[in-house]
């Protein structure tokens, strides 16, 4: 299963690709208090693409580098392909000719003429061919024994193909024989993701999921594919511009370019093939300047995505970019961060055959997050927006005073500290919460497990599950002035914020009355009633108005 670990917040850039940049990012993250648990280092980063050897020039001292990052609680995620070069693009010694004839004249690619690709010509490891694979784990152990914790698998294995006569024939052959590129392709991501347990039971792989045309079922097979992010787009969306401008340069620019739109369309398409963990490179991999309003709605999406992928080219240093922008998407970086309990559910359950994280839900790009938020994702620049409410009873996330009815279209401003997210009636949504950027919390909550309850009129259950650690089953029980809280299976200390339109009379666990302003406390200008316990027997609180 996709650990917990690669549900917290990424990071990574790609115009520098030194350790001395790294640090220098990471260290802004830390000062200004913006959560980074995962690294991506991009290409490049070896000697030779493939050769899975530390550029001591990029990294200097990197075994003290990666070892220290690892002391730092950050994982550790590394850029490759099946390809190994006779000529590379963007390394200081390009020319790779005779390391590539070594590895051709013993076997260990797939037979063909060397095959071009973005980063250089050469040919494809032969996943079929035993010696190729010690061969090629033998290299790859130069970086498993740092502690990685997983690849980024970038989606080279597409392009393999014969050229006859300019005509793509989509056929190698192997040690075993004739291999098409869908089994090439399968190969390469199941493989790479299999090893990669043997070395790390936590360990993952980034690829492609679904964001071309001639790949309708994805890029990697979906039992292989832990964490997915769809790209390359570029830093752009739509503006008032763009939308004032005749219809024809409208089409061209937004069908010629991908852009953020692109980007939910294609998160969107690859969960309703079976992909669960699913994100997207915030504010675009590439582009001139990313305008900050794009930065800040990208990063607000991608907080209800299950991967939240903040980088690509372009600056990534928040301080020194805009304030608002620093302020809001440090905001939902922690929103994001406090609601992997959440997100984590829908690992276990999509992971045994249940429910995934993201199903998108009528006309355009609506989806629910989980069973209870609904997300209708801003992609234009402008505040005012429309939502489809599905059946049922609502309240919008950001200010959850109102009831709302369902099966209508409400349209209204959304300010950019706010976004289009709307919380089911009867959900109960488990957090993490240590900071209080969200709103939701406050710093004394660390360490105990915050439960954000909107109890309707029927019961509702959520099961609040651990890698290591036994459930959590939470249960809402209403009746007329009455509401029911049950909580079974390991105990843990909780915080429980419930909804509730008016101040309790009587407030109990496990039979015995709390303390109000001790025990609990309701706060009127949320309508939540607040009840913080470290302790308890078995877990049933009755609470009457």
């Amino acid at each position: 299963m996709t650990p917990a670990w690669a549900l917290e917040c990424w990071l990574w850039e790609d115009d520098h690709n030194t350790a001395e940049f790294v640090d220098e990012l990471l260290e802004g993250y830390r000062k200004h208090d913006i959560p980074v648990r995962t690294v991506i280092l991009d290409s490049p980063w070896s000697h030779r693409y493939n050769d899975f050897r530390v550029d001591t020039l990029l990294y200097p001292n990197y075994k003290d580098w990666f070892a220290e990052k690892k002391e730092q609680g950050y994982r550790l995620v590394l850029w490759m392909t099946p390809n190994v070069n006779r000529y590379s693009k963007g390394l200081r010694e390009p020319d790779s000719e005779e390391w590539y004839n070594q590895a051709d004249s013993k076997g260990y690619l797939v037979k063909g003429k060397p095959t071009k690709w973005w980063k250089g010509e050469g040919g494809f490891i032969d996943y079929t061919d035993q010696k190729a694979m010690e061969w090629w784990r033998s290299m790859q152990q130069n970086v498993f024994d740092l502690g990685i914790d997983g690849w980024k698998l970038d989606g080279s294995a597409t392009l393999f193909a014969n050229n006859l006569w300019g005509i793509p024939f989509f056929y190698k052959k192997g040690s075993q024989g004739w291999m098409n590129t869908r089994t090439y392709m399968d190969l390469y991501y199941r493989e790479e993701y299999l090893h990669g347990l043997t070395q790390n039971p936590e360990f993952v792989t980034l690829s492609r999921a679904l964001d071309r045309w001639y790949h309708p079922e994805g890029f990697s097979p979906i039992e292989a594919s832990p964490v997915n992010w769809v790209g390359d787009q570029k830093h752009e969306w739509r503006t008032a511009e763009m939308l004032n401008q005749e219809e024809e340069r409208t089409d061209i620019a937004l069908d010629g370019i991908e852009d953020f739109e692109s980007a939910i369309k294609s998160i969107l398409n690859s969960a309703k093939l079976g992909y669960n963990i699913i994100g997207s490179d915030i504010a675009g991999f590439s582009g001139s300047e990313i305008p900050a309003r794009l930065y800040i709605r990208w990063a607000q999406f991608s907080t209800f995505c299950g991967l939240f992928l903040n980088g690509g080219h372009g600056e990534r240093r928040l301080w020194l970019r805009s304030k608002q922008e620093l302020d809001l998407i440090r905001k939902f970086s922690w929103l994001h961060t406090e609601l992997v309990p959440y997100m984590y559910h829908y690992v276990v359950k999509a992971h045994s055959g249940g429910r995934r994280l993201q199903v998108p839900i009528g006309k355009g790009y609506q989806y629910m997050f989980g069973d209870y938020l609904l997300v209708a994702p801003i992609y234009e620049d402008r505040k005012n927006w429309e939502v489809d409410l599905p059946e049922g009873n609502w309240r919008y996330f950001f200010d959850d005073m109102d009831l709302l009815e369902g099966g209508q279209r409400l349209e209204r401003d959304f300010p950019l500290k706010e976004f289009p997210v709307y919380v089911k009636e009867g959900a109960i949504i488990p957090m993490h919460i240590s900071k209080s950027y969200s709103g939701i919390g406050e710093a004394r909550d660390k360490g105990k497990l915050t439960l954000l309850c909107y109890p309707g009129s029927e019961y509702s259950a959520f099961t609040v599950y651990r890698e290591q650690e036994e459930s959590t089953k939470v249960e809402l029980l209403p009746g007329s002035k009455s509401l029911k809280v049950n909580l079974s299976g390991k105990k843990t200390p909780h915080v429980l914020r419930i909804k509730l339109e008016g101040s309790p009379k009587v407030v109990n666990l496990d039979g015995a009355s709390l303390a109000s302003e001790e025990d609990f406390s309701y706060d009127l200008s949320r309508k939540q009633l607040v009840i913080r316990t470290e302790e308890y027997q078995v877990g049933e609180y009755l609470i009457e108005w």
